[in-house]
């Protein structure tokens, strides 16, 4: 490739987007040159050596808004344009932002669309001024088919999908680390549930917290919520009105969450919309039990449309909580659903995704 190649993700925060990313970003870097321009520092112990880092001097912007940092990438990513033309731009994040800087520099783009269409396109105005500009990228990819179709349907636009590339070795080996007891219960019987996302309207882990409430004197359990966000006050609200501060806890995120997925029995997704989520993933490489909305994108196709995994409709507690029932009631049947989506996440292949990314970047000219 002679084009040297940018990846922009002006905000990275720990999430799955961001391990992708990652990923991608260190397997690219031993074949071609890379660079990652963020505004995000904290990160960059994650990136290979050979990665070139753009980014501003300062911490400072670390704790500012995605807007923000949105704002600051676009001017580095015209300073970069500015020195040199022979570029490659793989965007991960403010994808419209930067088809608009490229397309007037003649700049050629990848964009990498993360959330279903679903989750951003009420919004009339929005809507067109995506479709217009998605449209002028080089390249658009998506991580799931569903996705694919979504796009094609709502935009008419030609993507290609590369399912995430799973790490299978590498999550097995952080499972192992050493880790504090999370779960404190020690009642041998007691379901040990887990959910891992932003606090955010988008993940709805108020749903969670409704069913649980409903089966508050049904099943025994223990249930920690994993993450941060603008909405965590709101979720101790509501665990606290429901009377479940004993059972519930909040926990912040971790770099490393796999010993606690480890510890659980039982892992459940609540989001409104997703692109592929990598939780789900995860928890499936560490064998255990998935309850998902099922939102667009992703859940639907990873829980091979219920024959690996429970579904619910997005944001109907009441049927969230009688999956859980279910779940504790059938465990017999749910392990063989489980064994049939871990049978099937060779889709996911590390080394096979990876290489169609590589194929992606190295076929724009």
């Amino acid at each position: 490739m002679k084009k040297k190649l940018i990846i922009f993700i002006p905000s990275i925060e720990g999430g799955g987007v961001e391990k992708n990313m990652f990923i991608i970003s260190n397997y690219l870097s031993r074949k071609i040159k890379v660079s990652v321009l963020t505004i995000s520092k904290k990160f960059q112990k994650k990136l290979s050596n050979n990665i070139n880092f753009i980014t501003l001097k300062s911490n400072l912007w670390d704790k500012k808004s995605r807007k923000i940092k949105y704002f600051l990438s676009i001017i580095l990513l015209l300073y970069e344009i500015l020195k040199n033309k022979n570029l490659v731009v793989f965007a991960f994040q403010a994808n419209i932002y930067c088809i608009i800087l490229c397309k007037i520099f003649n700049i050629k783009i990848i964009v990498r669309s993360n959330s279903a269409p679903i989750g951003w396109t009420k919004n009339l105005l929005k809507k067109k001024i995506f479709k217009f500009f998605i449209n002028k990228a080089d390249r658009v990819m998506v991580n799931s088919f569903e996705f694919k179709k979504d796009l094609k349907k709502e935009f008419n636009v030609n993507s290609k999908c590369i399912y995430n590339p799973l790490d299978l070795e590498n999550i097995i080996k952080k499972s192992k680390k050493k880790s504090k007891k999370y779960f404190k219960n020690k009642k041998k019987k007691i379901l040990k549930i887990l959910n891992i996302g932003r606090f955010t309207d988008q993940k709805d882990q108020i749903t969670l917290i409704k069913s649980l409430n409903i089966i508050k004197s049904v099943i025994d359990f223990e249930a920690i919520i994993v993450g941060r966000g603008v909405l965590k006050s709101n979720l101790k609200e509501y665990i606290n009105r429901y009377k479940l501060s004993k059972k519930i806890k909040i926990i912040n995120f971790l770099e490393n969450p796999y010993p606690l997925i480890k510890q659980t029995e039982l892992f459940i997704l609540t989001s409104k919309f997703e692109g592929l989520p990598n939780v789900l993933l995860e928890s499936l490489a560490l064998r255990k039990f998935v309850i998902s909305s099922n939102c667009r994108t992703g859940p639907k196709e990873i829980l091979l449309n219920g024959k690996g995994g429970l579904l619910f409709k997005v944001g109907d507690y009441r049927e969230l909580s009688k999956k859980i029932i279910y779940y504790h009631k059938n465990k017999k049947n749910c392990v063989k659903l489980l064994k049939h989506s871990i049978n099937k996440l060779d889709r996911f292949d590390y080394h096979k995704n990876l290489k169609e990314y590589y194929n992606l970047v190295t076929s724009i000219k």
